[in-house]
Formats: structure tokens, sequence, C-alpha cells
């Protein structure tokens, strides 16, 4: 489907059947320059989501290197990174509160919020209180500020006073979409790895709704936390904030080694590509 979006008089993608296998590449004659091929990819996404293919434009490009570190060879649409199988970044916070109990105990809570009903992806699921995909031309830290403010108008102050990175988690999955007026239907391969952060937020902050993403905020105990987490909870959470939501729980001891699976959960957080 790429090969036949691309314009006729400079094809963009090729079919090339070395080692004995059919792989899709840029054609050469697209460019050697990370403008270039990002320029020559992007007329051909531009074609898909005309035809009704690509939904949920976001105007956000994202870098496509063989790892995270590298330079980009070139930058995608957001919406279009599944139709290259390319790995995709992103930032995920746990927005967490303590306090003291009183009877002295410890208590953590967490803030959650609830997707806006228009988003084009899983609108009205319940999502954590800051997540975003990581952009091209920005460092990670920049991105975790930026989308604090922007979705729940924590300042740069707040942030910085109460975040920590805590590693991440990876994953793959396969969609296949429809196309329009036919049988046929397309595969797509999202590849994610997502970088998780604990923000630790003072008991008297409120998020603000900022950009319109999210509908409202509200508070979890961790025991409404881990009831989230069975399979016929009234109301499911965004599929990407379980794993981060579950790595929090297995550092803070809330899911304990003895659990049968314990050790199939660690491996499976980190069954996608990391790099």
């Amino acid at each position: 489907r790429l090969c036949d979006a691309s314009p006729e008089s400079k094809p963009v993608f090729e079919i090339s059947s070395s080692s004995n296998k059919e792989v899709l590449i840029l054609s050469e004659r697209v460019g050697h320059t990370c403008q270039a091929r990002s320029d020559a990819v992007m007329e051909v996404m531009t074609k898909l989501r005309q035809d009704g293919m690509i939904t949920g434009w976001r105007d956000e490009l994202l870098p496509l290197a063989e790892r995270f570190y590298d330079e980009p060879i070139l930058l995608v649409e957001r919406a279009a990174a599944p139709f290259l199988g390319m790995q995709q970044y992103g930032v995920h916070i746990n927005g967490l509160v303590q306090s003291v109990k009183p009877d002295g105990q410890q208590d953590v809570t967490m803030w959650m919020a609830r997707r806006s009903a228009t988003k084009s992806k899983y609108p009205g699921m319940l999502d954590h209180i800051v997540a975003g995909g990581q952009p091209a031309g920005l460092g990670l830290m920049e991105n975790v500020i930026k989308e604090c403010m922007e979705e729940a108008g924590i300042s740069e102050s707040i942030t910085k006073a109460g975040i920590k990175a805590t590693g991440g988690i990876s994953y793959e999955t396969i969609e296949h979409i429809p196309e329009a007026d036919s049988e046929k239907s397309n595969c797509v391969i999202s590849r994610s790895m997502l970088f998780c952060y604990d923000l630790y937020l003072p008991e008297d902050f409120e998020p603000k709704v900022i950009d319109g993403e999210v509908d409202n905020f509200f508070v979890w105990s961790l025991d409404e936390v881990m009831d989230s987490m069975k399979p016929d909870f009234h109301d499911p959470i965004k599929p990407n904030c379980y794993p981060c939501i579950i790595d929090f729980l297995l550092r803070d001891g809330h899911i304990s080694p003895e659990v049968p699976g314990y050790l199939d959960i660690l491996r499976e957080l980190r069954g996608g590509y990391c790099g």
C-alpha cells in the first residue's frame, strides 16, 4: 500500500527481494538527507490520510533512527508511524501524592485522568495524569516539563521538584486496518518504548484541564489502582498505561514476588525492543 501511494514519477518506497525476502525500502531517488527523506515520506503519508487510511493526524513529527540516541534518518508524522513499523518513544508519568494517615502510616494516592471524548484513540478512557509521545527536537526532560504544563497545568518548578526517572517498558502490537470499500485490510505494527517517571505532587495541588485532551482529573487510592488491574474492571484504563502502573506497583512492593506469574510480568514489561 505504501508503494501504491508513492508518486509514479518518483517512487518513494520499493520492494527489495534480496536474501529471498521481500523487504520494504526507501528508494534511492528520494535523496540522502534527513529533510529529503522526510519530505518524500510525508507526501506518501498525506496521500494515505486523504484516502482515509491514516486517522488522528497530530502534526507532530517523530524521529526514525536505528537507536534512540542516534541522529534520525528521517522524521515521520506520529499518526503514520505504525505504517512503517518504526520504534516510537514516549513518556508516561505516575502522578503520586504521599501523605501520612491518622495512625502515622504512610499513604500514597495516584492522580488519574479521563481522556476527552473527542480523542481519536481511546476516547473517554482513563489515563495517566500526564503522558505523551517523544517528538523530534526535544530532550526527554524537556518533553516531560512541556507535557506536564500542557496536559495538567503542572508548573516547571513543581515538576522539577518531584520528578524521578524510574526506567521504562516496551511492547509491540499488531493492528489490521480495513481499506475503505474493500474486503482487504492492512497490517500495521506499533513498536513502543515508554520512559516511566514518578512525579510526587504536593498534597494541596490539583491538576487543571489545559489543552482539551483531558475531560477531568481524580485521585485513586492504591487499593483502587489495584482493583483497576482486574480483567472485569468496569472503567478500563488506556492499554499502554497498564504496564507503567504495574511497573510502579512492582517497584513499590505492592505486588509480591510470591504472586504466581511474577517473573512473567517482569519479562513482559520489556517484551518489545529496547533501543
